[in-house]
């Protein structure tokens, strides 16, 4: 049941995007732990990736974030984390953090809408790009592999390093979740979720 109320806030995400991007959006994808089988109601949140064919104006960023935000479409988890890229950006092989917009907003969690990098530690973008390509859920175009480049895995190394040593001044399960994950992609080359490295 909580999936299904996921799949249907998924759907009205994805009508929005349409309603407010048009034909500048190339992809919609749902990622992290929905799309690695692992979605907990009360601990995960949602993740989705956009992607766009073209820089967005500040008035549709603005329009967008009024369309999406927790206050006009509650998000049923913990909170909705949502980045759109450029498409240039994913389909190139590069580990570069830059974004177009990156959303966070739940009932709970503090409302956050950073319109480039720099704002947020870097490294969770590349991260994020790279469990997208592997797992992703298409929501509205191509499978995520045909359009997102793989990250080759020497340059998100170091990413991953800064995510580890970002973490381990935090004592909490989650974090401790983050390390050990992010160390098994550093062994194997592929993304799991957290509740696997239990």
């Amino acid at each position: 049941m909580r999936v299904k109320v996921v799949d249907d806030y998924l759907a009205e995400l994805t009508r929005r995007l349409q309603a407010v991007l048009g034909g500048e959006l190339v992809a919609v994808y749902a990622g992290g732990s929905y799309a690695l089988g692992a979605y907990e109601h009360g601990r995960s949140d949602i993740d989705v990736t956009v992607v766009v064919g073209a820089p967005l104006t500040g008035d549709v960023k603005r329009e967008l974030v009024d369309a999406v935000r927790h206050e006009a479409l509650p998000c049923p988890a913990t909170r909705l984390q949502l980045v759109i890229f450029p498409r240039g950006i994913v389909e190139s092989p590069t580990a570069a953090s830059f974004f177009e917009h990156n959303l966070n907003t739940g009932e709970e969690y503090r409302f956050r809408a950073d319109v480039e990098p720099g704002e947020i530690e870097e490294f969770w973008f590349a991260i994020d790009r790279s469990i997208v390509r592997q797992h992703a859920k298409p929501l509205h175009g191509p499978p995520a592999a045909d359009l997102i480049a793989e990250i080759p895995r020497e340059l998100l190394a170091p990413h991953l390093a800064e995510s580890i040593r970002w973490h381990r001044g935090d004592d909490s399960e989650n974090a401790r979740l983050n390390v050990a994950r992010s160390q098994h992609f550093l062994d194997t080359g592929h993304w799991i979720s957290k509740r696997d490295v239990l």
